[in-house]
């Protein structure tokens, strides 16, 4: 387990879901646990929208003082450096994908460079618009890391309909997932999915690694 984990990925990927939950399970296996939301602006499902599930658990969450208000300003909070300084923290990063998120992380990107103890995922959702193809997902990856200048190290396939998804639909973008890993040289870490689905799948394909989310919304 690596002391700061970050999720990225495109607009729409799922990313935040996925940095929630992990939030949660780590702090339920006893860890020491911080959510920071590197998501400067103000689009889409955002961390502070968790912040009562956050705070019944115990977890701080670090922000924008404009988040989920109606000021696009790219501001970051002072006690978004407790996240470098404090060692004995597990920090979980929300970060941007586009260049004002690469901004925030820069930051920070030379202390988290030099302490080298960081795991950073691309979320992937294949069924969306600008990434269904394993082409289109890794030229977003590639711009994220041109961005903010910290490599990816592991793969999410985070890959949903919404309510529509089924198992199937899961498992008709394993093989996107891999191809993904393949080209980019990067290992696909696991495939997200909501509870029920997980013990399916896990039955089907005992081999795969994946990740049940307990705590689902309704923004993907």
């Amino acid at each position: 387990m690596k002391r700061i984990t970050l999720f990225s990925g495109h607009y729409g990927s799922g990313k935040t879901n996925i940095a929630v939950n992990y939030a949660l399970k780590l702090k339920k296996s006893g860890v020491k646990t911080v959510i920071a939301d590197l998501d400067i602006v103000n689009p889409y499902f955002r961390t502070k929208d968790s912040a009562k599930e956050l705070e019944e658990e115990g977890i701080p969450l670090i922000c924008s003082p404009y988040a989920n208000t109606n000021v696009d300003f790219p501001a970051l909070p002072a006690e978004m450096y407790t996240v470098i300084c404090d060692k004995t923290l597990h920090a979980v990063l929300d970060v941007g994908g586009d260049d004002r998120g690469a901004l925030a992380l820069g930051r920070l990107r030379p202390s988290i460079l030099l302490e080298n103890d960081y795991e950073k995922l691309f979320v992937v959702n294949f069924y969306r618009p600008l990434s269904r193809t394993v082409e289109d997902a890794l030229e977003i990856l590639r711009e994220i890391e041109a961005a903010d200048g910290i490599p990816f190290t592991g793969i999410v396939n985070n890959s949903n309909l919404g309510k529509d998804t089924d198992g199937k639909k899961v498992e008709d973008t394993f093989q996107k997932a891999e191809e993904l890993s393949i080209v980019c040289g990067i290992p696909l870490m696991y495939t997200s999915v909501e509870r029920e689905l997980e013990k399916e799948l896990t039955e089907k394909h005992g081999g795969m690694q994946f990740f049940a989310l307990d705590l689902q919304r309704k923004y993907f």
